[in-house]
């Protein structure tokens, strides 16, 4: 989409990638975009040398981000965000490290129920929000507050929020959330939903399975209108973080929410 303006598709990759996931290094790259890793570096070097990317070394690993600086940062992004949301809904979540190695099926069910036992127990949260960019509908500040646990049924969960969300002008507001979990066993997977228009109207926001021993994401990058929703679910039994990114032509911005 974007190859007569970058004049490379590796360009483009890395760029698409960097976008939404914020950072990478090479071998991460090779692995997730399966391109070769040659490819890759030259594309990097070329890009750093142009200063629209800058790196850095975390311990021995050399990782790459946006530059900040660059003069056109912001009309870039602009650019970025809008080649993402007209990608296919099966090549978005080729640029997200959502994506992982699905366990066999016999792994997974005794992980889901693990994290659905879990999920019961939650009391309170935090929330953390921030925009990638300047928008109108941008998210960013803090919240806190408690979650009571409605059990509707053995494979519906409902938590009802409510607490205070403070905005990046230090008002505190007040705010009530409601989410409906649903357990699936037969597809090893739970749906989430946002209840804002009540249960008869429930907004679908993704699909979680576990990737990992304490971990779960989202099955595929769901597209609600023109914004795509991409989750990441680490776990253990002190606390779940749901981590969010919402990624659309008005919206570029990331939640974590940890849940106590």
């Amino acid at each position: 989409m974007l190859d007569g303006l970058c004049g490379n598709r590796n360009v483009q990759k890395i760029l698409l990638f960097l976008f939404v996931n914020s950072k990478c290094y090479g071998t991460q790259l090779q692995r997730l975009l399966k391109t070769p890793l040659t490819s890759l570096q030259n594309a990097l070097a070329r890009l750093e040398q142009g200063r629209i990317i800058m790196s850095y070394y975390e311990g021995k690993t050399k990782l790459y981000q946006m530059n900040p600086a660059h003069p056109l940062m912001s009309e870039l992004e602009q650019l970025l965000k809008k080649a993402y949301t007209l990608l296919p809904p099966q090549d978005k979540k080729l640029y997200s490290l959502v994506q992982q190695e699905n366990f066999e099926r016999r792994f997974q069910e005794p992980l889901l129920i693990a994290f659905w036992d879990r999920l019961k127990a939650v009391k309170q949260f935090t929330r953390l929000a921030q925009s990638r960019s300047q928008s109108e509908y941008e998210w960013t500040g803090k919240g806190k507050g408690d979650v009571l646990v409605s059990k509707v049924s053995d494979t519906v969960l409902v938590f009802h929020e409510r607490g205070a969300w403070q905005v990046r002008q230090g008002q505190d507001i007040s705010f009530n959330n409601t989410f409906r979990w649903t357990l699936d066993r037969s597809a090893g997977m739970i749906a989430l939903e946002h209840l804002r228009q009540g249960p008869d109207l429930p907004v679908f926001l993704f699909y979680i399975t576990p990737t990992g021993n304490n971990l779960l994401a989202s099955v595929d990058s769901h597209l609600c209108e023109e914004d795509v929703y991409l989750a990441t679910v680490p776990w253990d039994r002190h606390s779940i973080r749901l981590n969010w990114r919402v990624i659309g032509l008005k919206k570029n911005e990331e939640m974590e929410c940890c849940y106590t």
